[in-house]
């Protein structure tokens, strides 16, 4: 299956935002028009969570029955459960605490000062995965997964030269040594983020510029992680004018 890949400009991060969270609500009304519900992987990250701020002030917003929505992570910070660096706990304060999701269908990582051990909560996020898939699937149908982008190209927390961008068999990895504090934390395997039917990587500032233009370059995937995640359907590249620097003008989308 091929995959269409587009990369879209916006002026700066904030008219990024907005326009992520507008194309968001209109494409998450037409999966649930097809759909009984969807799954829906969020990022952490500046851009990330301004996006779902962007997506709660909508006048939009309450166009979507989010009792048929399921929100899953892209990988998590070994930390405890109120920690501000959670990305749950940053995804909690932007979005999911103002919207009618039920509790069951927020799939948040364990926290380091729960009960389980790194490698458990791995193991337990895998489970959590497999329960939630359809009959004789490992894995739910991912409709949309974010991602972001970090200057050295890593996605999730799958970082250049790392044995987790090369995993092939586990949906989810302990990270142990991370090259980004913290440095213990767990994320999502490439098959895993490469099985969603749309992968929206958004993206800001001119330090995100070298890593865009090596992804869609063709680098390789142990280099540049970002080079190796492709959806299913669609990869689309949400970017500002900073991080569009280097990318060939041939595939900058002229619009929507």
């Amino acid at each position: 299956m091929t995959t269409e890949r587009r990369v879209l400009v916006h002026q700066n991060k904030q008219a990024l935002a907005s326009s992520v969270a507008a194309r968001f609500i209109t494409k998450l009304v037409d999966i649930l028009h097809e759909e009984a519900e969807a799954n829906i992987v969020l990022t952490g990250g500046s851009v990330g969570i301004a996006v779902l701020e962007a997506i709660n002030t909508s006048a939009a917003r309450d166009t979507i029955d989010w009792r048929r929505v399921s929100f899953w992570w892209g990988d998590e910070r070994w930390v405890p459960r109120a920690h501000s660096d959670r990305n749950e706990v940053q995804a909690r304060e932007a979005l999911l605490d103002h919207i009618g999701v039920p509790a069951t269908s927020i799939h948040a990582f364990a926290a380091s000062d729960g009960d389980l051990t790194l490698d458990e909560a791995a193991a337990q996020y895998a489970k959590d995965l497999r329960d939630a898939a359809p009959y004789g699937a490992l894995l739910p149908r991912f409709d949309i997964t974010f991602l972001g982008v970090g200057p050295d190209g890593h996605v999730a927390s799958l970082f250049p030269h790392g044995s987790g961008i090369r995993e092939k068999e586990a949906s989810v990895i302990a990270v142990r040594n991370s090259p980004k504090p913290p440095a213990e934390r767990l994320s999502l395997t490439r098959p895993v983020l490469n099985s969603s039917e749309r992968v929206w990587m958004v993206l800001a500032g001119s330090d995100k510029a070298s890593a865009l233009g090596l992804a869609l370059a063709g680098a390789s995937r142990d280099e540049v992680p970002a080079a190796g995640i492709k959806g299913r359907k669609r990869t689309v590249f949400f970017v500002d004018n900073e991080a569009a620097a280097e990318v060939p003008e041939n595939l900058i989308s002229p619009s929507y």
